[in-house]
Parts: structure tokens; C-alpha cells; sequence
């Protein structure tokens, strides 16, 4: 049987951590083929940390339809639209407080509370470091609401070489998590070593 092809959001707020969504994007026009559309959201500090960390703006080279943070009128402001996940990557703590709040004051926060709402996937790339007890509060909020925390915590067992490949680690299991097929590294499989 042939699986249905995802509709997806992804969200870039201004945390720290570009480089977690410059790889999110790649890996999406990889497995295009199991995509139907993506749809993009990225704030305008995300805007200013991108430049800042990547050195450029090439967010704005990727074949995906961008959205306006105010755009209420966004297919996926609604839950009877098909996008069955969103990626929010990384996700400032700003953006994780509102969210855990219930507090839809843009089109990503309302996006995420459709999602939440709606009982589909949410994926949340917590980059902060260390973590409050707000910050930990607003987590487990959002996990007893069906979101899922996936923090920007690279692992190292397959020895990626590269900040790309380090980055990969966490985009792989996010990718996972939204259940798109991946041949990715997995720990103890064999075809991988």
C-alpha cells in the first residue's frame, strides 16, 4: 500500500542553531518524493541569526512556500487543513513558552496549537542551554499535550566529520519522528558501519 504524501510546517524562530534548519530543508528536498507540500515559517530574528551563523541567506534558495508570521489566512491556521506535522527548528524558549501557554499570537504559535489541538505531530528542536525550571515546565506542558521535545543534543557514535554531519544527527531523528522513511544511521545496524 502506498503511503499518503505528508503535508508538512517548519518553523525557524531565533535561536541559535541555523544550521539544525539549513539541514532540516536539505533532507526534505531529498525525500521530496514522500512530500506533498512544506510549508515555511521563519521570524525575522531567525532571519538575523542565519546571516549571522551561516554567513548568508540562503534560506531563501529552497523551493518551499514561505509564509508571512501574521498570515492567519495560512491553510495550516486551521485544523481542517491536511498537514499532519510540524518541525519547529530550533525552537527559542520564547516560542516553546508561548506554545505551552496556549498563546497564538502568530501564525506559529496558532500553527502549533492547531497541531496540538488536532492531536497530529508536533516536534519541537529545543536549542537552549542550560535549561530553567520555566524552560523545563514548559516542556513537560507540551509533552502532556502530545508535542514531542526532540532537543538540538547531537549524538557522536556515527562519527560525523562535518558540523553538516553533526547536524544531521538531530535532523535524522526529527525526520523519524514525523515518520518519513530515512536510511539514516541507526545504532547496531549493520549497513551502516
Amino acid at each position: 500500500m502506498k503511503k499518503e504524501k505528508k503535508n508538512i510546517i517548519i518553523a525557524v524562530t531565533g535561536a541559535s542553531g541555523s544550521i539544525y534548519a539549513k539541514v532540516l530543508f536539505d533532507k526534505l528536498i531529498i525525500l521530496k518524493e514522500q512530500i506533498n507540500n512544506v510549508g515555511i515559517l521563519i521570524s525575522d530574528n531567525a532571519k538575523t541569526v542565519w546571516k549571522t551563523e551561516l554567513g548568508d541567506s540562503s534560506y531563501k534558495d529552497y523551493p518551499f512556500k514561505f509564509y508571512n508570521k501574521l498570515d492567519f489566512m495560512a491553510p495550516f491556521a486551521s485544523g481542517s487543513s491536511n498537514y499532519t506535522s510540524m518541525i519547529i527548528c530550533p525552537c527559542s524558549m520564547g516560542t516553546l513558552g508561548r506554545i505551552a501557554s496556549g498563546i497564538s499570537n502568530d501564525l506559529t504559535t496558532r500553527a502549533a496549537d492547531v497541531v496540538l489541538k488536532e492531536r497530529r505531530k508536533l516536534v519541537i528542536v529545543a536549542r537552549e542551554t542550560p535549561y530553567n525550571l520555566i524552560h523545563i515546565e514548559n516542556m513537560k506542558k507540551i509533552t502532556e499535550a502530545g508535542g514531542i521535545i526532540c532537543p538540538a543534543t547531537p549524538s557522536f557514535y556515527s562519527n560525523p566529520k562535518t558540523f553538516n554531519e553533526l547536524a544531521l544527527t538531530v535532523v535524522d531523528r526529527v525526520i523519524n519522528l514525523i515518520e518519513l522513511e530515512n536510511n539514516a544511521y541507526k545504532w547496531g545496524d549493520k549497513h551502516n558501519k
